[in-house]
């Protein structure tokens, strides 16, 4: 018997401007820290770029060096409600659902360098239900929500977001093969946690410039 057809997915990537982001990396200069958190982000998206089943990735920023995701192969949407994560993503999900209402919607966190396309496929190859999450690796917040076709996309990303996401009936994937897609960085220990597990070429390149000592 033939292979079932994979479902095409769209991915989501709302990233804020670097200049704000990251605000949690204390300890190194405000350069390193915009350069890193521009450096997750295109990490995340060259690997969603790269996995197989995927239709489209479309990143929604305002950034000044947005350009850098459209040379990737990134869709480019601009961050027009300028009102939190939440908002970028459904607004990123209209525009999807838009030009294209057959494919299914993820919502993907930005923050994920040592993401890998097998990881993702992992996640994306047997859905469990029409919505579903995958938690961050403290077990409290939202790294990826999922909606198939023809399902709206309730993004609750934030503190406690995947207790919301379990209330709002989404399941959640839990597997020892996906580390790294639960690996966000907020920190200098967690982007440690992702050096570890193996970053991305641009994380690299800029954690190269970085004293060795604060990422212990």
């Amino acid at each position: 018997m033939p292979a079932a057809p994979r479902l095409p997915w769209s991915i989501i990537i709302p990233v804020k401007p670097v200049a704000v982001a990251k605000s949690r990396l204390t300890g190194i200069s405000v350069g390193q820290r915009r350069d890193l958190a521009l450096a997750f982000a295109l990490d995340t998206t060259l690997a969603a770029l790269t996995t197989a089943g995927v239709r489209r990735v479309v990143v929604v920023t305002d950034d000044p060096e947005r350009e850098a995701f459209r040379d990737l192969g990134a869709d480019l949407v601009a961050d027009r409600p300028s009102a939190g994560l939440n908002a970028a993503i459904r607004h990123g999900a209209d525009d999807v659902r838009g030009r294209d209402g057959e494919c299914g919607l993820i919502a993907l966190a930005g923050d994920l360098p040592a993401l890998r396309p097998a990881e993702l496929s992992e996640v994306l190859d047997a859905p469990p239900s029409e919505s579903w999450f995958v938690g961050d690796a403290a077990c409290t917040g939202t790294t990826l929500l999922a909606a198939a076709a023809g399902r709206d996309l309730t993004p609750a990303f934030g503190p406690g977001s995947a207790a919301t996401h379990r209330s709002q009936g989404a399941a959640e994937v839990t597997s020892s093969r996906i580390e790294r897609l639960r690996r966000d960085v907020d920190t200098l220990m967690d982007l440690g946690d992702a050096l570890r597990l193996g970053v991305g070429a641009h994380t690299a390149k800029v954690v190269a410039g970085l004293d060795p000592d604060r990422l212990r």
